[in-house]
């Protein structure tokens, strides 16, 4: 097994997260989350200050062989709330007095009952007695019953963390839409026309000389004349011009 996100938060609200060396309830130099010389190094000395990374970090290396000696300890068949809680007590009293602790001791006989009154025995200094407290509650109490406390008496629980945001939706743009115009109807192409001559205008006072000019500038295309031929019959002629002098002279 191993701890749960909101047994690792529980845990870090009750030993609390300091960047400066500092000396606990017993005076004991303690710095970052809980982190003494007894968990390895590095060796807690007035004046040692850690980076918020170093301090995360110094957590997960320490908190792992706390993990390690609970399930050494008892097994890994217990609920998660119940083995976070027992991981939050090893942290505390450290992992010898945890495996030769009567909480271990009653839950290798299966008494939980019993192994849960048995945290209580931790009490000193009494300012441990509010968090062995919300340490029974949480072993005893499953998660999607209550959440547990950092302290018993504390006001609010400790709120769940998420395991990994939600993404976020995805912002569409709306491009507003223009109204579309009528398309016009189609014309056929038409062919291309001949350049119009401007009209010749007349005044009253122009000559006849300048009405011919401008009648000469007008282009007028001349009408073909077809030349008709008659037959004519031989004297025909000749008793026609008889007739026409006759005509002349007064003759009948």
């Amino acid at each position: 097994m191993t701890l749960s996100a909101i047994g690792e938060a529980v845990l870090i609200a009750r030993e609390g997260r300091r960047l400066s060396a500092y000396r606990d309830s017993v005076g004991v130099w303690t710095i970052g989350i809980g982190h003494t010389s007894a968990a390895g190094p590095p060796l807690v000395t007035p004046g040692l200050r850690l980076t918020e990374a170093a301090c995360d970090a110094l957590f997960r290396r320490d908190v792992a062989r706390y993990i390690q000696a609970v399930a050494t300890a008892v097994g890994d068949d217990l609920p998660d709330h119940a083995f976070d809680a027992l991981v939050s007590l090893c942290f505390n009293i450290g992992p010898t007095a945890f495996a030769r602790s009567t909480v271990v001791r009653r839950l290798k006989v299966g008494d939980r009952d019993g192994a849960a009154k048995a945290f209580l025995l931790w009490n000193r200094p009494a300012e441990l007695i509010p968090r062995r407290g919300a340490e029974v509650d949480q072993f005893r109490t499953p998660y999607a019953e209550a959440l547990p406390r950092a302290r018993r008496g504390d006001a609010a629980a400790i709120p769940m963390p998420n395991a990994a945001p939600p993404p976020l939706p995805t912002a569409r743009r709306t491009v507003p839409r223009l109204p579309l115009s009528p398309r016009a109807p189609a014309q056929a192409p038409t062919k291309p026309q001949a350049p119009v001559q401007p009209e010749a205008r007349v005044t009253p006072e122009t000559s006849v000389a300048s009405k011919t000019s401008v009648a000469s500038k007008t282009s007028v295309t001349p009408k073909t004349s077809v030349a008709l031929r008659v037959p004519v019959k031989p004297g025909a002629l000749a008793t026609l011009w008889s007739a026409v002098r006759r005509r002349l002279r007064g003759e009948a």
